[in-house]
């Protein structure tokens, strides 16, 4: 098994929010959410604080499910053993913003076998506020990046002219992050 990418990758020196100034519309982040739906691959409704209000939580918010990065991203996110997170107290969650339909066959060609859920409506996105907009800068190399821009923009295509569901599976041009939540 390969060791695990403990490092880093940052375009910029940007802001760093302390606790006490992450908010949103005035609120804590997590209160601000917390009654906020997602999905799960069944198409149940979760409030999104039910995912980290007793446990302490890895929330990975992907841009769509046909973002080559994000795909990416999320195999190597597969690999990390739950043994590993279960000692750690920790649990790993993804959150994409398609259809819950999408869930599925995502996981499927990642191999993510962890906590996945949607919020189609990309609220949760919204009021933590992940911007929108295609930008491409240099964010110096990526370790879990393995394609090109043009192939990995090539297979994406392909994935979505021959889906069953012929769709963007989300927003294009909507950004992720990643946040830790739980209790203290």
């Amino acid at each position: 098994m390969a060791a695990p990418v403990t490092r880093q990758v940052s375009g910029c020196a940007g802001r760093v929010l302390s606790p006490s100034s992450d908010t949103a519309r005035g609120q804590p982040l997590a209160d601000a959410v917390a009654e906020l739906p997602v999905l799960d691959a069944s198409g149940r409704r979760v409030t999104f604080g039910a995912l980290f209000r007793e446990r302490r939580a890895v929330v990975v918010f992907v841009r769509h499910f046909l973002c080559y990065v994000c795909k990416e991203y999320v195999e190597d996110l597969a690999k990390i053993p739950k043994s590993f997170l279960q000692e750690a107290d920790v649990t790993l969650i993804v959150i994409g913003q398609s259809s819950y339909h999408h869930i599925e066959p995502f996981c499927k060609l990642t191999g993510y076998s962890h906590e996945i859920y949607v919020d189609p409506e990309r609220e949760i996105y919204k009021r933590l506020g992940m911007k929108r907009g295609e930008e491409i800068s240099s964010s110096g190399q990526s370790p879990h990046i393995k394609s090109s821009l043009l192939s990995g923009s090539l297979q994406s295509l392909w994935r979505a002219v021959t889906g069953p569901l012929f769709d963007f599976q989300g927003d294009p041009a909507q950004q992720g992050g990643t946040l830790i939540l739980g209790p203290d």
